[in-house]
């Protein structure tokens, strides 16, 4: 199980989260990250470096450039769907509760 924790807490950053979202979309630069998520590119490679030590997003040269993707999108996006299913049934319960919920701090 310490595994598993391990994966919702590489998920359970919001800017990870919306890199996450961007690239199931296609691959894209840091800049276009930056741009697209209004985050300091110093941010973004933090996170991405992130996500690539969890195996979530791969990386190619393109140029002067780097490409970045999902690793696994079919499986990555199917997790999100269903935690967006799981959130839709649940409610409010999630972001009220008092452990973890939107108004603990960490």
């Amino acid at each position: 199980m310490s595994t598993a924790a391990s994966l919702f807490r590489s998920l359970g950053e919001p800017a990870r989260l919306a890199i996450l979202r961007h690239l199931a979309g296609g691959e894209h630069r840091v800049v276009e990250l930056t741009e697209h998520l209004g985050l300091a590119q110093s941010t973004v490679s933090a996170h991405l470096a992130c996500l690539r030590d969890c195996g979530l997003v791969a990386s190619r040269p393109a140029g002067r450039a780097t490409m970045w993707s999902l690793a696994h999108p079919g499986e990555l996006v199917d997790v999100l769907a269903s935690a967006e299913r799981l959130l839709a049934a649940t409610g409010d319960a999630v972001a009220l509760c008092p452990t973890s919920g939107a108004g603990v701090e960490r």
